[in-house]
């Protein structure tokens, strides 16, 4: 089990922000920071993984303290037993694949664990080359392999997916997934992306200016409670082309593309590159925009 509740002040781009949060992840739990850039989600993660010091607060996990301001306690980052998958993978561009693995490995010799790793994340064709003559979908495959070879007991996945392109993404999330239940690992994502968030969360705590907005599961988080659907998807729209009274919407949901109808009065609100929540009611399916500030989201009135 994962306790955190640390206030840490940060110099952004945006001016001063305190980072000022609490948060539990029970063991094998999937929990995902979300909110804008500069709030202070990856410096919670780099407090977890003794990075970046906290100003004040309080660390702990499955019950040993790693951090505690008021009683001098500070593990250092290489006894915390974290693995850490940053955005840009941070792999050694000069080591090989299995290099990458080895160098991280707690016990060097230990070839076989190195070796299942290999074949658990379906790289090892890939071991004897170097980071460089990887794609981007196999060089997010060796980070989380090198983040578990330290045999971690909390997985931090700094927004891993978010330069890759929609098709990888959505397969790699499902890699992430498979990885998470097989280790039973208790994981801490960062993310600012919606689908990613509903696809892997088991919950989300949503972050502005430093602090606490929101917090629970994301359907319960993000979706209109007094709406009652079939179904519900979370998708960009991508194109709108009027049609006569209505509007032709397309949605970009996962790696497909689907198309609505729309209503003007619906379309006030409404433009590419927004996110929306396609939601069905009666066979009457509703569109409705995803103000990523929870409990301001804008319903379709149809």
């Amino acid at each position: 089990m994962l306790e955190l509740s640390l206030r840490k002040n940060l110099h952004t781009a945006e001016g001063n922000v305190t980072l000022d949060i609490e948060l539990e992840a029970e063991t094998g739990q999937f929990l995902t920071l979300f909110g804008r850039s500069g709030v202070g989600k990856t410096t919670c993660l780099r407090c977890i993984a003794g990075l970046t010091e906290p100003d004040h607060g309080r660390i702990a996990v499955g019950g040993e303290i790693w951090f505690d301001r008021t009683k001098g306690i500070d593990i250092p980052p290489q006894k915390r037993r974290v693995g850490f998958v940053f955005q840009d993978y941070a792999l050694f561009p000069n080591l090989s694949v299995r290099e990458n693995l080895r160098i991280a490995l707690g016990d060097p010799k230990d070839e076989r664990y190195l070796d299942e790793l290999l074949e658990l994340m379906d790289i090892r064709e890939l071991e004897r080359r170097l980071p460089t003559t990887l794609s981007g979908g196999q060089q997010q495959r060796v980070a989380l392999a090198r983040a578990l070879a330290r045999r971690p007991r909390l997985l931090l996945l700094d927004e891993p997916l978010s330069a890759l392109d929609g098709e990888t993404r959505q397969r790699l999330q499902n890699e992430i997934l498979r990885i998470q239940r097989h280790f039973r690992m208790t994981t801490l994502m960062v993310s600012h992306d919606l689908g990613e968030v509903y696809r892997l969360s088991d919950r989300v705590i949503v972050i502005e200016g430093g602090r606490t907005v929101a917090r629970g599961r994301p359907a319960e988080v993000f979706s209109n409670r007094r709406i009652s659907g079939k179904f519900q998807f979370t998708g960009e729209v991508v194109a709108v082309e009027p049609n006569d009274v209505v509007f032709t919407l397309s949605i970009l949901i996962g790696n497909r593309v689907v198309q609505v109808i729309a209503t003007a009065q619906e379309m006030q609100d409404i433009q590419v590159g927004d996110t929306v929540m396609l939601v069905s009611k009666a066979f009457n399916p509703l569109v409705m925009k995803v103000d990523r500030n929870p409990g301001r989201l804008s319903p379709s009135r149809s």
